[in-house]
């Protein structure tokens, strides 16, 4: 499909300011796209320049107590994220020197680092051809190659990131995976999408076949149990009997 250099060209023009853009390195990196899971940027961004300005390395994170490391992050949840972040810091220096390992094999070995950070590091900080494949990204590729099958099964999310992975650039892989997610999130976004203002809406097959507000699928979801209760309370007006 060759979709890269229409993408970069919008995204050079599109994409947001943000500080980890700003300034790139593997640090900034890992905890921006940690923080970014299941949150969005605009609540990140604040949150990020003040843990980087207490906690500006791998070094600064794995020495600090648990307890600071939580205060820093409370607010955002999906706490896990930070103990997770900090476990991987202890791993770097104790392993690796104090720095990130350049290889999204390696990355991946540092705990609670999963495929998607590892990839997204690897090629963004190292500018390793590689993939990022999380739900942007797996949103406008089922669109773009126009698959149909649920994005749920592991076999489907295999396909993608294959299919995502022959479309990275040599040079820009880390600028291409940035766009992906990019064009996720401002343009193909997951209800009314802006195919007008997509640069590659040429391209996409799903747009050709009528089926982009379908895409991507996923499996129903089992329905929820109705669970009837009954309760009661007694009371004399000093006393209470649940």
């Amino acid at each position: 499909m060759r979709i890269a250099a229409a993408l970069l060209r919008w995204y050079d023009g599109a994409k947001r300011d943000l500080p980890w853009r700003r300034e790139t390195s593997a640090y900034r990196t890992l905890v921006s796209e940690a923080m970014a899971q299941q949150t969005t940027l605009a609540v990140v961004v604040p949150y990020f320049q003040r843990f980087l300005a207490r906690f500006p390395t791998l070094q600064a994170l794995a020495e600090a107590p648990d307890e600071e490391v939580m205060a820093h992050w409370s607010g955002l949840g999906y706490y896990a994220r930070a103990r997770n972040l900090r476990r991987a810091a202890l791993a770097a220096v104790s392993e690796h020197g104090g720095a990130l390992p350049r290889t999204e094999e390696a990355l991946r070995r540092l705990p609670g680092v999963g495929p998607y950070t590892a990839a997204a590091v690897a090629s963004i900080a190292f500018g390793a051809r590689t993939f990022a494949l999380d739900g942007n990204g797996a949103r406008v590729l089922a669109r773009l190659f126009a698959v149909e099958d649920s994005i749920d099964r592991a076999a489907t999310r295999t396909r993608l990131r294959a299919l995502g992975t022959a479309e990275v650039p040599a040079d820009r892989p880390g600028d291409f995976n940035q766009a992906v997610m990019e064009l996720g999130a401002l343009v193909c976004t997951p209800r009314r999408p802006r195919c007008q203002a997509c640069p590659v809406a040429p391209a996409c097959a799903g747009r050709a076949r009528g089926l982009t507000v379908d895409l991507p699928r996923r499996a129903p979801k089992p329905a929820r149990p109705v669970v009837r209760v009954a309760c009661a309370l007694v009371t004399d007006g000093a006393r209470l009997l649940l």
